[in-house]
């Protein structure tokens, strides 16, 4: 890694980026995009400087993450926290300098967790005595709940499900306890968080299938030093019955398993209060800088507005709409014109139901837009390292040759493969090149879901360097095309 480093900032230092070049002018005169040379690229070496100065010295992120986080709160569709922080959204738009900010409406699910759940196990000690064990737990979202009794049930441990295939005769009328391992053996965390997940969110029915009364998960989270449990969506397979589903923190589900891998008989108690309501009314926030040149032809930066109710949603995904604010703020600080329109959507209900993400895109078919190119951050406020690109090769070939420039502010890679949960829909209905920004996700699901995820854990370099290099790739994009 040091020898790939080394080289890039040969090839920096000799390109003259560093050069005291004038400052880069925003758009051509004409409609052909710019060529990206040796002189460009000196001017763009500038440009980012100053750009950099600016982002790094500001207070706006950090202080509207604060707002964001403490005056808002958790934001989950249809709760009043998620109608909050549209208002916040739009006051905060305006203020970064959008020219124009709207609302766009969708429908959205509305899940409420209800009162505080309740669990606990009992087992029988080595002297006969029996023992109750409270649980730290949460419902998993979207997820049915119980009575008001709750229910109290015999447990059984499946490791996977392949062993749930072999033992599906001994589910049935059981508390089904997957240990979904957070796989510590996985260099990139997103790959772990893959694997787990799938039990949060394929668990319920595929025990269901089997005559499963309720499941519960280990938290899908990489860290044991605390815990706290982590929500998120489950999505019921509607050819089987809906069934209690919980996350149980780490600490506490360790316990539970070790026990339950040793043989002993446990029983579980689980209640729910947990419940759906019809769908309500929900908004994408979008706030736009028309383009110069090509005002009809539109780049996309955004985040998810809504959050899980446990927190307050910092990093997920507070962090990704005060990135994408702070682009527009810092693209009108530095007095740049955009020759695209470039648009930031904060999108409703990623979360539980991605009717957000879905309905930018299809109303963007509808009008038949033009997107050309859409980038997300949602995947925490943590040290930028890296943008995951989904574009065809030739393209990806092209724009790596624009990283040198951004070495020297932490961002060494170009790869292929990625964007977000928001834009995807973009890139499967108009065929949008999409990117993400990929932070060092090394604490990212220690977070992710659960109720430490608050603004203290955020920190403010590591915030605004995600914001700078963001508005650079959107310069880059918005001047040169792909």
């Amino acid at each position: 890694m040091k020898g790939i480093v080394c080289l890039v900032m040969a090839f920096i230092l000799q390109a003259g980026v560093f050069s005291g070049a004038a400052l880069a002018q925003s758009a051509s005169s004409g409609n052909a995009e710019p060529s990206f040379d040796a002189a460009s690229r000196e001017a763009d070496s500038v440009f980012f400087r100053k750009m950099a100065d600016d982002v790094l010295s500001s207070s706006a992120a950090y202080e509207s993450l604060r707002d964001l986080c403490k005056n808002v709160g958790a934001r989950l569709a249809g709760s009043p926290g998620m109608y909050k922080a549209e208002a916040w959204a739009e006051k905060a738009l305006k203020a970064a300098g959008a020219d124009k900010v709207w609302l766009q409406e969708c429908m959205a699910p509305h899940w409420e967790r209800g009162k505080a759940e309740e669990a606990w196990y009992t087992y029988a000690d080595e002297k006969g005595k029996q023992q109750k064990v409270k649980l730290d737990v949460l419902a998993l979202g979207n997820s049915v709940g119980t009575d008001a009794k709750g229910l109290t049930l015999p447990a059984i441990l499946i490791n996977d499900f392949s062993e749930l295939e072999k033992r599906k005769d001994d589910v049935k009328g059981k508390m089904v306890v997957f240990n979904n391992i957070f796989n510590p053996k996985n260099l990139a965390v997103g790959q772990s968080y893959g694997e787990s997940g799938s039990y949060r969110r394929r668990g319920p029915s595929e025990a269901a299938k089997y005559g499963a009364a309720a499941i519960m998960i280990r938290s899908v989270t990489a860290s044991a030093n605390d815990n706290h449990p982590h929500t998120g969506t489950t999505s019921y397979d509607s050819a089987y019955p809906k069934i209690p589903a919980a996350a149980v923190g780490l600490k506490d589900g360790d316990k539970l398993i070790g026990l339950l891998a040793s043989g002993k008989p446990v029983s579980i108690y689980y209640r729910s209060d947990a419940r759906m309501l019809p769908d309500t009314k929900a908004n994408n926030v979008i706030g736009e800088l028309t383009g110069s040149v090509f005002p009809e032809k539109y780049i996309t930066v955004g985040g998810h507005l809504d959050s899980w109710d446990p927190a307050e949603g910092a990093h997920d995904d507070g962090t990704g709409c005060v990135h994408s604010i702070e682009v527009l703020r810092a693209l009108k600080a530095m007095g740049y014109k955009p020759r695209h329109t470039i648009r930031v959507v904060l999108f409703a209900n990623e979360e539980n139901g991605l009717r957000g993400g879905n309905k930018y895109a299809a109303e963007a078919k509808a009008k038949n837009e033009e997107h050309l190119f859409a980038l997300e951050s949602d995947a925490g406020g943590f040290t930028p390292r890296s943008f995951g690109f989904t574009l065809d090769w030739k393209r990806l070939a092209a724009i790596r040759q624009w990283l040198p420039l951004f070495v020297p502010y932490g961002v060494y890679e170009f790869r292929n493969g990625g964007g977000g949960a928001d834009i995807g829909p973009l890139n499967r209905q108009l065929g949008t090149p999409v990117a993400g920004l990929s932070p060092d996700g090394s604490r990212y699901f220690d977070l992710h879901h659960a109720r430490n995820d608050v603004f203290e854990n955020v920190n403010k370099r590591e915030l605004d360097l995600g914001s700078l290099n963001m508005a650079l790739l959107i310069y880059m994009i918005d001047k040169y095309g792909l």
